[in-house]
């Protein structure tokens, strides 16, 4: 499993020209889903977003984690994660997880953040969305449940 996790000032999601959800400041998470995933890198993924220390304390240092903060998250699958572009120029998505496996993941990443008592709203599984965000700092980072990188 992959995240790419973005400290956002405010973000959205729209699909077919409709606002379908929106944060003000928290992490934005591109979720990238693997054939191969099972429970215990949903469980890694999921631990590292909600307790990344990316907020500021009070003297300006990055020292805070989203649920010290109390801050929102936007979910958004993203297959392309698992796009592989080392051959050719057209990527192979072959490693990113068939649509009832991954949505599975998707859902239990939900539901882990709502028993955690973190708002959570998302994009639409396996839509074409427009995501809009304001990546504040910019802080981005990357992450990978079996370590890759």
């Amino acid at each position: 499993m992959r995240a790419v996790v973005q400290r956002v000032k405010e973000a959205g999601v729209t699909v077919d020209g409709k606002e379908i959800s929106k944060i003000k400041e928290g992490l934005m998470v591109l979720l990238g889903i693997e054939g191969e995933d099972q429970d215990k890198d949903l469980d890694y993924i999921y631990r590292k977003v909600v307790n990344l220390r990316v907020f500021d304390d009070e003297n300006g240092i990055m020292n805070k984690s989203l649920i010290d903060e109390g801050k929102d998250i936007l979910l958004v699958s993203q297959f392309t994660l698992y796009g592989d572009a080392r051959k050719g120029n057209r990527p192979s998505y072959v490693r990113a997880a068939k649509f009832n496996e991954g949505i599975n993941l998707y859902q239990k990443f939900i539901d882990k953040a709502k028993e955690d008592r973190i708002n959570i709203v998302t994009g639409e599984y396996g839509a074409d969305m427009d995501v809009k965000l304001i990546n504040h700092g910019p802080v981005t980072i990357l992450l990978d449940s079996r370590k890759e990188f």
